[in-house]
């Protein structure tokens, strides 16, 4: 079994996917089974996962992308739109009241935890993403029917990478730690 840290340095934004492998439905619940591990404000778990492998609706999404996402991700076997449920996690109970200045920031956050659990579950099962947060959500919204209830944040790349590409340089925890 893989280590953290190996699962860690093997983890690329992958830009190039092999369009003869797909990816089976029963792996792509284990990733969202991962996501579902990750903490959220008060356990509330709003984060959603929309999976594309269709081809006719991934070739409706991929236009909902920025162009140069479009590209990266055209012969992904799966699409998968990352959204959560506003106004509940940093809400009081009523849903209008923010808890505090972040108010949805709080859904983004969560989310966020749940997609990188969900990304690093695919490295330690082999497969590779790409996070993508150039698109047109309104558009998005429409070609999936998403609720209106549901924030579109991100759209992740799946499957099985082409290339090997080298690990892009990482900052000195003196870069970005401060001890007191």
């Amino acid at each position: 079994m893989k280590s953290l840290d190996e699962i860690l340095g093997e983890r690329r934004s992958i830009r190039s996917y092999d369009p003869q492998k797909g990816v089976d439905s029963k792996v792509i619940e284990q990733l969202i089974a991962a996501a579902i591990e990750a903490p959220s404000w008060k356990n509330k778990q709003t984060s959603r996962y929309h999976v594309v492998t269709s081809p006719e609706v991934k070739a409706k999404l991929i236009a909902c992308l920025g162009e140069r996402n479009q590209g990266n991700v055209a012969n992904a076997p799966a699409l998968v739109v990352t959204t959560f449920v506003k106004n509940i996690v940093g809400f009081d109970n009523d849903g209008i009241t923010p808890t505090n200045e972040l108010g949805n920031g709080w859904g983004m956050y969560d989310l966020g935890l749940s997609n990188m659990v969900f990304m690093l579950k695919a490295t330690e099962l082999g497969l590779d993403t790409l996070v993508m947060g150039i698109r047109d959500a309104e558009a998005i919204r429409s070609v999936l029917t998403l609720p209106d209830n549901e924030v579109v944040v991100a759209v992740l790349g799946l499957g099985y990478r082409l290339d090997s590409p080298e690990r892009p340089p990482r900052k000195s925890i003196a870069d970005i730690a401060t001890c007191y």
